[in-house]
């Protein structure tokens, strides 16, 4: 199968039918749009949009900045069958009243901001943790993938690289500047055989399983060195260009679906890799809770990556066709095209 960065049909969702979305795109029957990414997401219609639960939140409130406004960061856990072992672990933290009181302790400048128990390392300071916490297996980074699921995928790669071809031909001649083609140009991607969206987030795709992506916002855990594949802890948010080398490296949970301000404004870290040297410059974290145990917390939906609406979004995000831009890049890493998250009207 091609490796390819992430073009319009990327979107190409790897569930066991292609997604009638992805495969109106494939087949050239939805139209490209002149609009701007954010113009399509918000003539979206409701039923393009999917609910998140409040149990599936986790909520960090963090102590008020310097002129005493709140901070209050929302986490959207994975659904199962990914990373299951941290997600219930984490469950179980919150539960705990773990984080209540530890602080962020690393904020690296386009990397990382990481929270926890800043006395983790010492074992006669360091906060017990709960009873009952899994110890996941490094085979827990990734979830097999069906032949199924394969045979889609490659049945849409097929049809990307047929466009291509077409898009490649037709630039032989002059073509208008904002170009209805939907054909996107098919490039390398060294980090995966291939990427999809499917069921709201982004994913890689490997013969040996599916893995989450890191891409700006999502969270992930702390851990050792192997085979230690830390408990949750100690988790992190990207706060940079993605580190997709980290990819089926290091477990991803979530990612951040409000709040990220609070994260990546924060004051970088002096020390090596970017660890506050101070107890005086962490930020303390007051409260850590499942969504479900929060009063008054807004409801939130994203739009559904096998939706006809998520397929112009990301078709504008990677060939902008609107009157700011002179020429459609052809393609986007697929970190580039962030899943739409809204609060609910």
């Amino acid at each position: 199968m091609r490796k390819h960065l992430l073009p319009l049909a990327a979107l190409l969702a790897a569930t066991p039918a292609l997604p009638q979305a992805s495969a109106n795109i494939a087949a050239g029957r939805a139209q490209p749009s002149p609009l701007a990414p954010a113009e399509i997401v918000n003539a979206a219609p409701k039923a393009d949009w999917a609910a998140i639960a409040s149990s599936d939140l986790l909520v960090m409130d963090l102590a008020p900045d310097a002129k005493g406004k709140p901070r209050r960061v929302v986490i959207q856990l994975m659904p199962a069958p990914f990373s299951q072992g941290w997600v219930g672990n984490i469950h179980k933290l919150a539960a705990a009243k773990f984080w209540d009181g530890t602080s962020i302790n690393r904020v690296q400048d386009n990397y990382v901001v990481q929270w926890g128990d800043a006395n983790a390392e010492d074992k006669a300071k360091a906060r017990k943790l709960p009873e009952g916490l899994a110890a996941v297996p490094e085979s827990e980074y990734t979830v097999p993938v069906t032949d199924v699921e394969w045979a889609a995928l490659a049945k849409a790669d097929a049809q990307i690289a047929m466009r291509a071809a077409e898009d490649a031909m037709a630039m032989t001649t002059d073509k208008p500047k904002n170009s209805a083609s939907l054909a996107p140009f098919v490039v390398s991607d060294p980090y995966a055989q291939t990427n999809a969206f499917a069921g709201g987030w982004p994913w890689t795709y490997e013969t040996n399983g599916r893995a989450s992506t890191h891409c700006y916002g999502m969270v992930g855990v702390g851990r050792d060195m192997p085979p230690n594949t830390g408990t949750g802890a100690e988790l992190y948010t990207v706060i940079g260009h993605a580190p997709r080398h980290l990819d089926r490296n290091i477990a991803l949970v979530g990612r951040v679906i409000e709040g990220i301000e609070h994260l990546s404004s924060l004051p970088r870290g002096t020390g090596a890799l970017g660890f506050y040297e101070t107890p005086e410059e962490r930020t303390p974290i007051v409260s850590v809770r499942m969504g479900s145990e929060v009063s008054g917390l807004p409801a939130y939906e994203y739009l559904s990556t096998e939706s006809e609406s998520f397929a112009r979004y990301a078709d504008a995000r990677a060939n902008r066709r609107d009157a700011f831009f002179i020429r459609p890049a052809g393609g986007a890493d697929i970190c580039n095209i962030p899943v739409p998250v809204r609060r609910v009207k």
